[in-house]
């Protein structure tokens, strides 16, 4: 399952899984395992089983918008029309979000995380412009029917 990693690696790796010990798991493990948990904005699911709600659970990921941006986003507001560049930021953002929230859910061992909410932010002074992403959701064991 995890070729990357020699032997004696990967009957740690199991060890680890097998036990819940997701924290001492190298990143890319992390990701692959994380990458199986279903994430959905529905409340109630109507197609699942049994439901064991564990907890509440976040990711918040602060971007960075370039000085390039930040000038051509500006001519934008001006003269009208989509920015191309920003739209890619909200885009990239909200992916490393929900991604990074998987990796939450594993952490609580969950297998699915209801009721996601994704909630955008500007941090700005100075003359910098951050970008604030938070994910938000309900981390659950679910029996899938």
């Amino acid at each position: 399952m995890f070729g990357l990693f020699g032997k004696d690696d990967q009957e740690k790796i199991q060890e680890a899984i097998d036990n819940g010990n997701y924290e001492e798991l190298p990143a890319e493990v992390i990701d692959e395992l994380a990458g199986n948990i279903v994430l959905t904005t529905e409340t109630m699911l109507s197609d699942a089983g049994r439901i064991e709600r564990l907890e509440v659970i976040t990711a918040e990921c602060v971007f960075g918008m370039n000085l390039f941006r930040d000038f051509f986003a500006g001519i934008r507001d001006v003269f009208g029309g989509r920015s191309a560049a920003s739209q890619k930021v909200l885009r990239d953002s909200r992916k490393v979000c929900l991604t990074e929230l998987r990796r939450e859910a594993l952490m609580v061992g969950a297998n699915t995380v209801i009721g996601v909410d994704l909630d955008y932010s500007e941090i700005s002074g100075d003359g910098k412009s951050m970008l604030l992403v938070v994910a938000s959701g309900t981390a659950a064991r679910v029996a899938w029917d």
